[in-house]
């Protein structure tokens, strides 16, 4: 088998026996991962969302189970302060399905002091903010984002829907 396909059996290979301990997921594993068949449905067949605001779209696969959706949305991100500041949304993403909608008031360096209860991150942001209204919610939660989005090999967690 070529070497893309290696990489996309070991994946699936390691998200076939959770538990394991694997220093590393396997390539493109934050893209799949094991689902219920409730999951795969809501997600492949999920309507792709067109864009109403300037929207970051942030993917918290890794961090969706472990937090309460604000908190693994908000912290600890790289990326420009200025450049989040003009957002008029963020959108948590699952696996390319959008999982909810928040407004950021304030982007900080994620310090301590900022944020307390974390451990400072240099070079890393998180926001304070609130749950945008109902009717962005329901319009954006539940919608797949476009696939020009979902690059493969794409590692950064953080895209720019401007």
């Amino acid at each position: 088998m070529d070497e893309q396909t290696a990489l996309e059996v070991e994946a699936a290979l390691i998200d076939a026996y959770p538990g394991i301990t694997n220093v590393m997921n396997g390539q493109g594993n934050s893209e799949y991962g094991t689902m219920h068949a409730d999951e795969i449905m809501k997600t492949y067949v999920a309507e792709t969302v067109i864009f109403k605001h300037k929207a970051i779209l942030i993917s918290i696969n890794r961090s969706a189970a472990d937090k309460p959706l604000y908190d693994a949305t908000r912290l600890a991100w790289r990326l420009n302060p200025k450049k989040a500041s003009s957002a008029e949304i963020v959108l948590p993403t699952v696996r390319g399905l959008i999982v909810g909608a928040f407004i950021a008031h304030e982007w900080r360096a994620a310090t301590k002091e900022n944020f307390p209860g974390i451990n400072d991150s240099p070079g890393r942001y998180g926001f304070d903010g609130e749950e945008a209204s109902k009717d962005i919610v329901n319009y954006y939660k539940g919608k797949r984002i476009p696939d020009s989005y979902r690059k493969k090999g794409a590692s950064n967690p953080i895209k720019y829907s401007w």
